[in-house]
């Protein structure tokens, strides 16, 4: 059966609707907020996102805001309630969640069992009960503009970048060409189709090898977190990688690998006048920034924050990160990755995440905490932005008047 905390927001809903909120002046309003915090779904960086929403939920300012825990599964059902969080991560034999107190310890209470779930459909309609979303769906499903196209359909704000920005900004082959439409750095890569790397693996070997040669990367075109990522030296790890790859994506990017390099970050918030933080550097102990050293506690990855850079080196990052932002028409938040070559001091923007990590550790924040941002004020800061840039689609005509 539904938890008890969505029958009950289902109730207020009936009466109170956010959404009758905002398209009615005479409709009445809670006395704070309400967020939905949305989380999980069906793709290979599912963990990561229970961790995001655990950071946030712990952190958010609960003075000003209500919270309402929306989780979806790997089968994308929909799960609404306080156990939400803790349910999902019951799901996953590989949780990343950090126990947040003496709950967590404690056997799951399931908001529905699986015979009660549904795919595909949202029970209680949770996107009623809220006053703004909070995306923190990393990967496909969430960052890829799908979720940011329900919540505008729904006519909820949401934080992030919008349909056309999250799509172009998840897809790697989409945003390297509007990378370079922008003179923005970037390496030469090949866009491959799963279908033809099966049809003709010696094709595909030979336009890798003959275009972009030795080490190169292979990715799915579609993910984050590295997943699915693989560096190859020689052919033998090349076909490697591409069977990877494709285990994820229809899509796959061959790219030339920068070598030698350093791998900086920097995080930018705003909309229409965005700002970048000061700049941080990874330096992985691993050959280079994999899932496992991102995730793994004895990865020995190290992060730091703000980068060593010279003042005209953190500004040139700074400046190419709101470059990259505003090139894919990005709004709310984002972190721009960059490898930065040793010895040229020669910068070449990586990619652009539009959902990025966002636990209290996860460099996005930590960036701005070193800005001067604390990650409280940041997610406040970030809901701030969605309702702004909500309002401000709202003064658009969706009438046509001739004159």
């Amino acid at each position: 059966m539904y938890s008890q905390f969505a029958t009950r927001n289902l109730l207020l809903a009936t009466r109170n609707s956010p959404l009758a909120t905002r398209n009615s002046p005479l409709a009445p309003r809670p006395s704070k907020i309400r967020v939905g915090l949305i989380f999980g779904g069906k793709s290979g960086e599912h963990e990561i996102s229970l961790a995001s929403a655990q950071g946030v939920a712990r952190a958010i300012d609960r003075d000003k805001y209500d919270v309402v825990m929306i989780g979806i599964t790997k089968q994308g059902q929909w799960i609404v309630g306080d156990d939400a969080l803790r349910y999902l991560a019951a799901l996953s034999p590989t949780s990343l969640l950090v126990p947040d107190d003496a709950r967590a310890a404690e056997a799951v209470s399931a908001p529905m069992t699986s015979a009660d779930l549904v795919p595909g459909v949202i029970p209680n309609s949770p996107l009623t009960m809220i006053d703004v979303a909070f995306p923190l769906v990393h990967g496909p499903f969430g960052e890829d503009g799908t979720l940011q196209g329900l919540l505008e359909m729904a006519d909820v704000p949401y934080v992030g970048a919008g349909v056309a920005a999250s799509a172009v900004g998840m897809d790697k082959a989409l945003m390297k060409a509007i990378f370079r439409a922008h003179n923005l750095p970037v390496t030469n890569w090949l866009v491959l189709l799963r279908r033809e790397w099966r049809a003709q693996p010696e094709d595909v070997l030979y336009r890798i090898e003959s275009a972009l040669g030795y080490p190169c990367f292979v990715k799915p075109a579609n993910l984050g977190s590295s997943v699915g990522v693989t560096k190859a030296r020689q052919r033998d790890e090349l076909v490697r990688a591409l069977d990877l790859a494709a285990q994820y994506d229809r899509k796959m990017l061959a790219e030339r690998a920068v070598t030698n390099a350093r791998e900086i970050e920097c995080s930018v918030l705003g909309n229409d006048e965005p700002i970048a933080s000061v700049p941080g550097e990874v330096i992985p102990q691993r050959e280079f920034y994999d899932y496992v050293a991102k995730y793994a506690n004895d990865s020995g990855t190290q992060l730091v924050v703000p980068a060593d850079l010279s003042p005209e080196l953190a500004r040139l990052v700074q400046e190419m990160a709101l470059r990259a932002f505003t090139a894919i028409d990005a709004c709310g938040m984002a972190r721009v990755d960059f490898f930065l070559e040793r010895g040229t001091n020669k910068l070449w923007v990586n990619e652009i995440n539009t959902i990025p990590g966002f636990t209290s550790v996860s460099m996005y924040p930590r960036m701005w905490q070193a800005t001067g941002l604390a990650y409280r004020d940041l997610i406040d800061r970030l809901i701030q932005l969605a309702l702004e840039r909500y309002a401000d689609k709202r003064a658009s005509k969706i009438a046509y008047e001739p004159i």
